[in-house]
């Protein structure tokens, strides 16, 4: 159910998200939600399948660099004796020293075989198995726990882009607010809004906000008079950032969602896409690591005091083959990673049962061999952040889950 916005959810939802979030390539959607608990979620889809044995190499198994013979050769910080960080993300080793970064090895969900991204991401962002009931896979995780937790204000849900995200999909209601055209704001819009909002001071504050993410992202000086008349006669069209641009837009993005968790927010959900590495994976993959490099450390930054109360897990549709390909790339997998960050996480270390990488260990002959669920992952978080209860979980947010022993994440 969607809600209008009216002119306050306008600043809140619309102006000041929609700067933040208009037309991102590598960003297809983000959320933001409140609720009556004092932690903070980030949850963030990484489409396209990650590489999991690429970001957290298994350097101490013997087998990984004869399957990979030009992949993983550029040495990245060791984690412990086994495990090496690609060097893509080396810039997150103060969080491993600080315990406030850890990853997941071994884990995908139940989803199996058919290697399409399309249902391998439907059924990560709906939380189900592959026999769960149809009402379950028309609906989001995300949005059953918002339904699940008394108080939870879901006015305050955002949808924010061209595409579906399926993780905030359901019966709680949501505003969604999609940008078709790049935001330009007139010296005279300008005035405009400062009076408008001159007497009520956080909706004043919301509109300078967003002019300021607006300038930010289109990195020049506002439009003149002239220019704005001559736009408002021009046919409108969609204005996508180019490549240059994205990590000023990871920027401009983590700063203003780590402002609405410092306020009254408490979940917020996005995606990073550009992880299917088919060929030329050694170069094509160091892009999304800078930007989930830099979305994270933003939002450790802007967060300040409020990281300490913050979670962050990053999930894959599924992960990607042991073995590289003819391109120097790899092939749509099963066994993935999952990367956790926050702190109130117990970081400082890979967690999951590792398979290896023996011909004998492998699942269907070429993929890692999952050994854990990434949603009994995200589920033992949630249990540790907000207290709900795990039959709930296991039931109401992952029907059909079996968490198992809690892994000491949170």
């Amino acid at each position: 159910m969607t809600q209008h916005l009216d002119r306050r959810g306008f600043l809140r939802g619309g102006l000041a998200l929609g700067c933040s979030a208009a037309a991102f390539p590598l960003m297809t959607h983000a959320t933001f939600a409140s609720a009556p608990f004092d932690h903070r979620l980030v949850v963030v889809i990484l489409r396209g399948a990650l590489d999991g044995l690429d970001v957290i190499r298994p350097a101490g198994d013997r087998a990984f660099r004869s399957l990979r013979p030009d992949l993983g050769q550029d040495e990245g910080p060791a984690l412990d004796d086994y495990w090496q960080l690609h060097p893509g993300l080396a810039g997150l080793m103060p969080l491993w020293k600080a315990g406030e970064l850890g990853f997941v090895q071994a884990v995908s969900t139940p989803y199996r075989d058919q290697r399409s991204h399309f249902d391998g991401q439907d059924m990560l962002e709906a939380g189900t198995a592959m026999d769960s009931p149809p009402e379950f896979r028309r609906e989001g995780w995300l949005n059953r726990l918002l339904a699940d937790i008394p108080g939870a204000r879901a006015e305050t849900a955002f949808a924010v882009g061209r595409e579906a995200l399926p993780i905030l999909s359901g019966k709680s209601p949501m505003q969604s607010w999609a940008p078709d055209t790049e935001m330009r704001v007139s010296p005279q819009g300008r005035r405009l809004l400062a009076q408008l909002y001159e007497s009520d001071l956080p909706f004043h504050a919301a509109a300078e906000t967003a002019l300021e993410l607006t300038d930010m992202l289109t990195d020049a000086d506002p439009p003149t008079p002239a220019e704005d008349d001559e736009a408002m006669m021009a046919p409108q069209k969609v204005m996508m950032p180019d490549a240059g641009r994205a990590n000023a837009e990871v920027a401009a993005f983590a700063e203003f969602a780590a402002a609405r968790l410092r306020e009254d927010t408490r979940i917020v959900a996005l995606s990073l896409a550009g992880w299917d590495t088919h060929a030329g994976q050694e170069q094509g993959i160091r892009r999304p690591l800078a930007r989930l490099e830099q979305l994270m450390l933003g939002l450790q930054a802007g967060l300040g005091p409020v990281w300490q109360k913050t979670a962050f897990i990053a999930m894959t549709e599924f992960g990607r083959t042991v073995r590289q390909n003819g391109t120097k790339g790899t092939d749509h997998g099963t066994g993935g990673a999952m990367i956790t960050a926050g702190g109130a996480i117990r970081g400082g270390k890979v967690l999951g049962r590792w398979p290896g990488l023996a011909d004998s260990d492998l699942y269907a002959g070429r993929d890692l061999m999952p050994t854990g669920d990434v949603r009994a992952v995200a589920a033992w978080v949630i249990h540790g952040l907000m207290g709900t209860d795990k039959g709930r979980l296991q039931t109401s947010v992952f029907p059909g889950l079996d968490m198992g022993a809690n892994p000491g994440i949170v």
